[in-house]
């Protein structure tokens, strides 16, 4: 069976510590267990001090077939800041502005922006499929989303990797590709009603709230929204019309990363689990996993973790 492991964002440490409490053990250079894989949930850079390590610990245990992995939006961002837009000649398909070296400069610093070893990396995260549908459960780092997972189909191959041609439509805002993108790894964001806005912790307005879509139900735009605390009022308290979110068909559990999740962990619904417990806050977090055994429904006692 299968231990899904959530966002590392670069703390081999804790890796290292969560894959020992998991009874596994490195042998040859390899983490491995002998009757389990693990299951790598994406964001495996950016943010901490061990990203080097840290990919090169998850791609070894891949390619050895100990390990799967699925691609998270910082590895989606890394492959677009390094590969050239061809449509516009020295700029690229993530562009070099401020906002983004910030996000990113603690990967290119740790592995030699432009290096061999930066290159191997990229070539890397090119490989991992968006998503994984197994027979007894599904994985993708932010949303499943019927509509987007079936358009993503247009630009991946038979392994769910975005094909070469396909990372210029991936990156541009607007196009399908874009779209599902965004929503399969970033996250499922919807427009607030009306003139509705709010300004984030860096003074932008925004218009679009990112929301729980795994939530069921009649619910608000309120009730919905993952934003901080102090403009949460901010957020109308208006009905959301019901083809907005995805629903979610409970075929089979899906695990997901990405949403930088606080306290104790446990499912979000039966069939729904977030494994991204915050490893790389600036308050301690915990590096997650959940060790599955083929059950349907899913429990808050097969959670395991370490702090980071």
């Amino acid at each position: 069976m299968y231990d899904l492991i959530g966002d590392i964002h670069g703390h081999a440490t804790e890796l290292k510590a969560l894959l020992t409490k998991l009874d596994y053990r490195e042998k040859d250079g390899v983490w491995q267990h002998s009757e389990r894989k693990v299951i790598f949930l994406g964001d495996f850079v950016d943010r901490g001090p061990e990203q080097v390590e840290t990919v090169n610990m998850a791609r070894t245990m891949v390619e050895k077939g100990k390990a799967l992995a699925v691609m998270g939006n910082h590895e989606f961002n890394a492959v677009a800041w390094a590969t050239e837009d061809p449509q516009n000649p020295g700029n690229y398909l993530r562009p070099h502005i401020e906002k983004n070296l910030k996000q990113h400069r603690a990967f290119l610093e740790q592995v030699g922006d432009g290096s061999e070893l930066h290159r191997s990396m990229i070539k890397w995260f090119k490989t991992l499929p968006v998503y994984l549908d197994l027979p007894d459960f599904r994985v993708v780092h932010a949303c499943w989303h019927p509509a987007h997972i079936a358009a993503i189909a247009n630009y991946t191959g038979p392994s769910n990797r975005l094909l070469q041609k396909s990372w210029v439509k991936a990156s541009q805002k607007g196009s399908e590709a874009y779209d599902a993108i965004e929503t399969l790894l970033k996250g499922l964001e919807i427009p607030l009603p009306g003139d509705h806005h709010f300004f984030d912790k860096d003074e932008n307005k925004r218009t679009n709230i990112r929301a729980e879509w795994w939530r069921r139900g009649e619910l608000t735009y309120r009730d919905l929204a993952m934003v901080p605390g102090n403009v949460i009022q901010q957020i109308p308290h208006e009905p959301v019309e019901a083809d907005v979110l995805p629903g979610y068909d409970g075929e089979k559990p899906v695990f997901v990363g990405h949403y930088w999740m606080s306290g104790e962990p446990k499912p979000l619904s039966d069939h729904i689990a977030c494994l991204d417990y915050s490893v790389a806050g600036d308050h301690g977090g915990k590096l997650c996993a959940y060790r599955f055994d083929g059950e349907q429904r899913l429990s808050a006692s097969k959670f395991v973790w370490v702090d980071a």
